[in-house]
């Protein structure tokens, strides 16, 4: 949606290089101790953009939903940034939909002007960007990955899932920024796939069912993330073609501390196999690869079993 918006103004986008070691060892140099993983990780992404740009969209996000906020640590994150030296200049602005959607616009419409003087303009690629955003909603929840919707977006390929059907499904729950950043994840879901298994993620469900799954917990969770992902686990733990499900959780994450919990005593109630990854800068990855050996063998012994081999 932002990458629309401001090309819409005229401005050239620029992402920062894919996360590797280096990333997070300036992150490392940077950020305090107590954060976890992935902010450490945006402190070198930032840095990496340094001497790249002539400014950086930092927006503080606040709340994308009614009554739901984000992830406490996104509130925080432009003013830890900002001690920084060196940094080009920060484009800022406070996206809170907490009250009402409408808000949304408000921020627009600030970023915009630092573009142009025309309303009409910034509306008009606004309106376009929101277009963009559905589009890549639907193609997650034809079963595309992110970085395949994307694909297809820039028309790079065709708007089916890349690869072949495969043994089992897994489900991977967890915050997006965790499960699809290669790095950070040790190439999770790259290796589920060669290890035989098809990955479900909280963003192949559509939002309505997603809301309704969640629904069920005595109450309601106020975390935009968590309440995604415990739709979404209980989603696919009640689905009889979901052979198991992996919760991806950063260490030191207070809310993962809790959805984990939860998501971890309905799939004992069910008896399903359950797979708990935690990762910190110290995670190898040579254990990951050991324990998801470990979960997907003892998937493929629970389906013998159900099938009296």
């Amino acid at each position: 949606m932002w990458r629309t918006f401001f090309e819409e103004l005229g401005a050239e986008v620029v992402l920062s290089s894919p996360s590797t070691r280096v990333t997070l060892t300036q992150g490392l140099k940077h950020a305090v101790d107590e954060v976890c993983l992935p902010v450490k990780l945006f402190f070198g992404h930032v840095l990496d953009l340094t001497g790249k740009v002539d400014f950086i969209f930092l927006p503080r996000m606040v709340s994308v939903e009614h009554r739901k906020y984000i992830c406490p640590k996104f509130l925080g994150l432009p003013d830890m940034i900002r001690r920084l030296d060196g940094l080009p200049d920060l484009i800022g602005v406070d996206v809170n939909l907490y009250r009402k959607n409408r808000d949304l616009y408000t921020a627009i419409n600030k970023v915009g002007s630092l573009f142009t003087g025309n309303k009409f303009k910034i509306f008009r690629a606004y309106r376009n960007s929101v277009k963009t955003l559905q589009k890549y909603c639907r193609l997650l929840q034809m079963g595309l990955m992110p970085a395949e919707a994307l694909a297809v977006l820039e028309n790079n390929v065709g708007d089916k899932p890349l690869g072949y059907p495969l043994e089992m499904n897994v489900a991977v729950i967890g915050h997006p920024y965790n499960i699809y950043d290669p790095y950070i994840s040790m190439n999770l879901v790259g290796r589920l796939k060669e290890m035989g298994a098809n990955v479900l993620t909280a963003e192949h469900v559509p939002e309505k069912i997603l809301r309704s799954n969640a629904a069920r917990l005595p109450k309601k969770l106020f975390w935009s993330l968590g309440h995604r992902m415990i739709g979404a686990a209980y989603h696919y733990l009640d689905r009889q073609d979901i052979s198991g499900v992996v919760h991806v959780a950063a260490f030191g994450c207070g809310p993962d501390s809790m959805t984990g919990e939860l998501i971890e005593r309905h799939a004992r109630a069910l008896r399903a196999p359950f797979l708990n990854l935690t990762l910190d800068e110290h995670t190898g990855e040579a254990g990951i690869v050991t324990r998801l050996e470990a979960f997907l063998d003892m998937v493929r012994w629970k389906k013998a079993e159900a099938a009296g081999l």
